[in-house]
């Protein structure tokens, strides 16, 4: 499996246990309704999955949407993967008793078990892949879903053309920053956003979903750099 420069240096990051143990104050800094993705994410998996549903978590270090969907659908089960163990270890104690309906496991998504998931979400992560990796991984999902399960990705995904790009990312640290985040730190989470992510144009992204084989892609969440897309295996 192929992992380019920029993965490996977010890789490193969490994975050092002092950034990780910070690591719940950055997204509701940085992610404009971090909270209410949640809840739109949670919505739009249980309008097709069943009761009982097993979803595939890819990306889920720090536990945070892994706690958020297990409090509001207690009879679901969940296979988080993450590459960082020191993530999952995060994602352990952010968890508490209800790690009891978690199975996680760390690599990437040929770690995954082959299903099928009756839904499946990737938040905050594809940004991590190159483009090439990001079809791979965004197919292998779709492998692992029954036939019109839903699946849901955020991430970051904002016009690249000319002197756009600069101005979102300019707006995303104003608003880290507006959010409370300290400015310097912010211009350098800007920085290395800018340095290290695989940023593709909106329309790009949605692309990608449809050519994994997902059906019917919407958008349902846009906020400055971040976008929110649903489809159906």
């Amino acid at each position: 499996m192929h992992h380019d420069a920029a993965a490996e240096v977010w890789q490193k990051h969490y994975n050092d246990p002092e950034a990780v143990t910070r690591y719940a104050e950055g997204p509701p800094r940085f992610v404009p309704g971090f909270a209410d993705l949640h809840r739109m994410t949670r919505i739009l998996l249980a309008e097709r999955a069943a009761p009982h549903a097993q979803v595939l978590v890819l990306g889920a270090g720090g536990g945070l949407e892994l706690k958020a969907l297990a409090e509001a659908e207690p009879r679901w089960r969940f296979v988080g993967v993450d590459p960082a163990a020191e993530m999952l270890k995060q994602a352990e104690r952010t968890l508490g008793p209800l790690k009891a309906r978690v199975q996680l496991r760390q690599g990437y998504i040929d770690d995954a078990p082959d299903g099928p998931f009756d839904a499946a979400t990737c938040l905050l992560t594809l940004h991590f892949l190159d483009v090439d990796e990001r079809r791979r991984t965004t197919r292998e999902i779709h492998r692992r879903l029954r036939p019109g399960a839903p699946f849901v990705a955020a991430h970051s995904s904002f016009p690249q053309a000319g002197s756009e790009r600069a101005r979102w990312l300019s707006r995303y640290a104003a608003f880290a920053i507006a959010s409370g985040a300290d400015p310097d730190l912010a211009k350098q989470a800007s920085a290395a956003v800018e340095a290290h992510l695989n940023l593709f144009d909106p329309a790009q992204d949605a692309e990608i979903l449809g050519d994994a084989g997902f059906r019917n892609v919407e958008l349902f969440y846009a906020a400055f750099t971040w976008r929110g897309w649903v489809g159906y295996a």
